[in-house]
This record gives structure tokens, C-alpha cells and sequence, in this order.
């Protein structure tokens, strides 16, 4: 057993080629296992866990902050070394980050029985070392074109302190969570803005089309961050205020206008734009719902912040690390079905989420269940898919994270 650990943990496993290796795996364990012990709680099969701030405080902090944190440092910690030309980061510098995110998400689990400052500690100093790792290359870039990275880092590490400051102090930690939503969405834009761009054009350039190329606009970028964070700030400051009901809906326009970019005629069909526009739907969906439910009296907060998280944030990971995950493990884009099942299964997810909200729908009764389990199916999914590529070597025997647009898995 020991032998088998430690090669593991060896540097020299493929597993430790590159960031996202190690942290898209457990970001979709994670995602999987987490799932499945609230499916179990929610059926009565498991306990609820004993944790500071209640088993929904423990659920919503582990999707956001475990599940969607590990796959955020396996991009942005693969990522920035290609936009900035860097070194990638030493292997054994990565393995005590993940040390400290399953520290961490060990750590919260125990909130109950050991402090839940360990936990804070862990998750607060992992998210201060991912910003000071790629916080100087990016600022270091002459035009800074990726800094808003940064700037979003700074706002989670922001949010994720307040979250521990009130879970320590005995008071409602839930609305730092729920501002941890936004800026977790103004990341999705930022992200997918550079990744789609090269994508769809690329799916372009071998259609032979004339269109147009694809370009994900500034101004309209800039419009929908500012919204979402309008709306977060003014949630958080006014919680239950018309006032959040009117910012969620200009979310949702800002948003929907997100949406003009992407009139490229029949390219829209391929998994690789098809899935990144559907995130953009369920964010805009999700603002829109809370807002028409804050005005017209008909609470609706939790089925939007839903859509958000399990349709957008959910779609947004998968499409991520599919592309990602294969294109740097020197596989090539994966075109295999099981992408478009995975992401059919997230959005039966999240369809089934919302409706569980709403105590006239048929489903209400087993929505939760329901979609508990097709999200866990979907992360099985991709973990049966994905688990070769991610830990075991690249098929042109590199040890490096070299891209590459050869070959399908």
C-alpha cells in the first residue's frame, strides 16, 4: 500500500505532468462524491454532517468552493504559463496545493467536531498561493490583458473570508456564498471569452465558411460583469429588496446580449460552441428567474441561483476541462459521444433542479433526488472518460503540458 502511495505522490507520475491534471480529477471526484453523500442525506440514507452552519452551508461551500476551486486552479495554474510564455509551475510546489484543497475539503467536512478554522486556513492559504502564482506574470504582461484573473481571485479570496469570518462568529454565512456566486459567473465570462474565441474560429477555419470570425466583444463583456456584480453587491447589502429583483433581470439582459456574438449560422450546432452557449443560457435564465420571482412575489431565488450553478458554473467545468484536459494531454480534442451526454445529463440536472423549487410541478416531490442523481451520473461520465487521459502519460511521451490540435481520443 505504501508503495502504491508513493509512487502516486512520486514527481515523476504522469499524474504530476501539469496543474490541471491532478486537480480536474478531483474536481469531478469531487463533484461526483459530494453529490452522492447529499443524495444520501436527502434520502435519509446517510446522517447529516455535523458542520458549522448546517448541512446546505456544507453542500453550497463544497460546490463552490471545492468542486468549482479545484477546477478553477487547474486552468488558470495551466493557463497563465501559456498566455504569459512562464515556466510551468514545479511539481512538488503543485502537490502541496492539492495537499491543501483535500486538507481543506477533509477539514470542512470535520467543521463540527474540530474547529472550523483548520478549514479556513487550509481553503484561505490554498486561494492566497494560486493568486500569488499567477498574480506577477499576468501583471508583469505589457498590455495586462489577463488581469482581470486577478481581480476576480482577489474577490473570491474577499468572499471566501467573509464566508469564514460569520461561520467562526455563529452568524449566516449563506449570502457570502451567495456573492461568491457572482463573481464565480463574472469568471465564466472571462474565461470562456478567451477559450471560445480560438475554439469556434478554429471549427470556422475547417468549415471553410465565410463568416465572419468569431469575436466575444469588449463592451458587451464589460456590460454583463458590471451587471452581475450590481446585482450580487445589491442582494447582498438588500437581501429580499425589489430593488436585487430589477438588478437580476439587467443581469439577465446583459447576459442575453452575451448571446448576438455567437450568430454564426450552422457552427452553432458543434458540441464545442453548442455547449458554451447553453451556459450563457442558463445564466441568463437563472438572473432572469430570480428577478421575475423577486417582483412578482412568487420566490424564486433558489431555483434561479440553481440554474446558475448547476447549469452554468455545472456546464462551463465540464466544457473546460474536456478541452483543456485532452487538448494539453497531447490527445487532441475528444470527439467522442460522451461529451454531449454529459452535458445533456447537466442540463436534465438542472431543468429538474429548478422545478423541485416549485411545489405545483409534478416533480417537486423527487426533483431534488432526481437531479442529484443525473448530476453525479453525468461527473461519472466524464470521470470514466477522462481518468486515462488525466493520469496516465501523453501518447507522443512528453512530460510537459504542450498543447495539441492532432489526434482524437
Amino acid at each position: 500500500m505504501s508503495f502504491h502511495f508513493s509512487r502516486i505522490f512520486s514527481a515523476s507520475t504522469p499524474l504530476w505532468f501539469c496543474p490541471f491534471r491532478p486537480f480536474f480529477l478531483f474536481a469531478a471526484a469531487q463533484g461526483a462524491l459530494a453529490m452522492a453523500a447529499w443524495l444520501g442525506m436527502l434520502t435519509g440514507l446517510l446522517p447529516l454532517p455535523k458542520v458549522a452552519g448546517g448541512a446546505i452551508v456544507w453542500h453550497a461551500h463544497e460546490m463552490l468552493f471545492g468542486f468549482a476551486m479545484a477546477a478553477l486552479a487547474g486552468f488558470l495554474l495551466t493557463a497563465v504559463p501559456e498566455f504569459t510564455g512562464q515556466p510551468p509551475m514545479p511539481r512538488r510546489r503543485l502537490q502541496w496545493l492539492v495537499a491543501l484543497w483535500l486538507a481543506g475539503r477533509l477539514a470542512f467536512a470535520c467543521a463540527g467536531t474540530l474547529a472550523a478554522w483548520l478549514a479556513a486556513l487550509c481553503d484561505l492559504v490554498l486561494l492566497s498561493m494560486l493568486i500569488g502564482s499567477i498574480a506577477g506574470p499576468l501583471w508583469r504582461q505589457p498590455d495586462r490583458r489577463h488581469i482581470a484573473f486577478v481581480y476576480a481571485l482577489l474577490a473570491l479570496l474577499f468572499t471566501h473570508s467573509g464566508f469564514y469570518f460569520a461561520l467562526l462568529a455563529g452568524d449566516d454565512a449563506m449570502p457570502w456564498l451567495r456573492l461568491a456566486i457572482g463573481v464565480l459567473m463574472a469568471l465564466i465570462i472571462v474565461a470562456l471569452s478567451r477559450i471560445s474565441m480560438r475554439l469556434i474560429n478554429d471549427i470556422l477555419a475547417a468549415q471553410g465558411t465565410e463568416t465572419a470570425p468569431y469575436l466575444a466583444r469588449p463592451p458587451r463583456r464589460a456590460l454583463a460583469i458590471f451587471a452581475i456584480a450590481a446585482y450580487s453587491v445589491g442582494e447582498f447589502l438588500l437581501p429580499g429588496n425589489a430593488v436585487a429583483g430589477w438588478l437580476a433581470l439587467a443581469a439577465a439582459s446583459a447576459i442575453a446580449n452575451l448571446l448576438n456574438d455567437w450568430h454564426i449560422g450552422r457552427a452553432l450546432c458543434q458540441r464545442w460552441v453548442l455547449i458554451p452557449y447553453l451556459i450563457y443560457v442558463c445564466m441568463a435564465l437563472g438572473y432572469a428567474l430570480i428577478g421575475v420571482g423577486r417582483l412578482s412575489g412568487m420566490e424564486a431565488t433558489s431555483a434561479g441561483e440553481h440554474l446558475l450553478v448547476v447549469g452554468a458554473l455545472g456546464l462551463a467545468i465540464l466544457v473546460v476541462m474536456a478541452v483543456a484536459g485532452s487538448i494539453h494531454s497531447g490527445w487532441g480534442l475528444d470527439h467522442r459521444g460522451w461529451l454531449p451526454l454529459a452535458a445533456g445529463l447537466l442540463c436534465l440536472a438542472t431543468v429538474l433542479r429548478a422545478l423541485a423549487e416549485w411545489p405545483a410541478a409534478v416533480i417537486a416531490e423527487n426533483g431534488l433526488a432526481a437531479s442529484a442523481l443525473i448530476w453525479f451520473a453525468a461527473w461519472l461520465i466524464y470521470l470514466a472518460n477522462a481518468v486515462r487521459i488525466l493520469a496516465g502519460p501523453r501518447p507522443d511521451g512528453k512530460q510537459a503540458c504542450d498543447e495539441t490540435h492532432q489526434g482524437n481520443c
